[in-house]
């Protein structure tokens, strides 16, 4: 047999490599992304051509492929509303019949709503970085995308192989009640931060300091740095814990925590530069909630 791919073979594999690289790479480095990119997502500059070629870029962002895409975000919200309504109704009916393979539709329910907030939340109370990005569901990168993939194949395999749980009923039971905590809390944990935050919150780490960035200090603000990644660091691991996961609450915990532990050691060089001594303050006085991050 040839020990070589063929010319079809080729561009898959490489393909595959250049996810799991990717996924390697945003983990890696906590997603801080290049610090010579401005982050003014959506926001649209005055050329040389004067304002009606200004007009036109506006315009521009509203059609089918701009990157606030009316249509696109559209068939997002419907696409994310029917999920959550099939999904939710199959987890209720299965859980009804008693059947443990509820937890992965139940899992795909939680995607659905978490995607869909994540737009509203910030159409709500950041009008002016809403788009098709918004969502969350293809920006996020393939780490985020293998991740929930696996933890669903995991989910689904182990329940229908082996519908029993491994653990003492009491356990079994405490696990899933804990897991239902730690969604709802991060769940609404973070949408509270962003709401609080307003138009000081981005999902992409701003390098340079923007007109509208202020230090949010109060409301959860107050007593968590990064609620809004306190949040989805226990809305993660809670996601896994419902699901009955072993394997991948291992790995959700780890890359999770990682990825957080770099994102803010990240975030925070950008805050002190952007505020000083008053962030540097703010930050002895408050906590990550993440354990083993100061």
């Amino acid at each position: 047999m040839a020990d070589y791919a063929s010319n079809d073979e080729r561009p898959n594999q490489s393909r595959n490599r250049n996810l799991l690289h990717n996924a390697i790479n945003m983990v890696g480095n906590g997603g801080l992304g290049n610090p010579n990119y401005s982050n003014g997502q959506g926001s649209t500059y005055i050329s040389n051509g004067g304002i009606n070629d200004a007009l036109e870029r506006y315009d521009k962002q509203f059609i089918a492929s701009g990157p606030r895409s009316l249509a696109g975000i559209a068939i997002r919200a419907f696409s994310l509303g029917i999920s959550l309504a099939i999904s939710s109704t199959l987890a209720s009916y299965l859980a009804y019949q008693e059947r443990p393979i509820w937890r992965a539709p139940f899992f795909v329910a939680l995607l659905s709503l978490f995607h869909f907030l994540e737009f509203w939340i910030t159409a709500h109370s950041n009008t002016s970085d809403a788009s098709v990005s918004s969502f969350l569901l293809t920006s996020n990168g393939s780490a985020y995308t293998i991740a929930h993939s696996v933890a669903l194949l995991e989910c689904t395999l182990t329940h229908l192989l082996h519908p029993a749980p491994f653990l003492p009923t009491s356990a079994h039971y405490a696990c899933l009640v804990l897991g239902l905590i730690f969604v709802g809390m991060g769940q609404v944990v973070r949408t509270m931060a962003m709401n609080t935050a307003g138009q000081s919150f981005s999902h992409l780490v701003a390098h340079q300091k923007r007109d509208t960035h202020t230090l949010i200090t109060h409301g959860l603000y107050a007593y968590l740095r990064h609620p809004a990644y306190f949040g989805f660091f226990w809305w993660g691991i809670g996601t896994q814990l419902v699901c009955g996961n072993a394997l991948s609450l291992v790995g959700f915990s780890i890359v999770l925590w990682y990825f957080f532990h770099k994102r803010i050691i990240g975030e925070e060089e950008s805050l002190v530069k952007f505020f000083g001594k008053e962030y540097v303050e703010y930050k002895g006085r408050t906590s990550v909630g993440i354990p083993f991050i100061r």
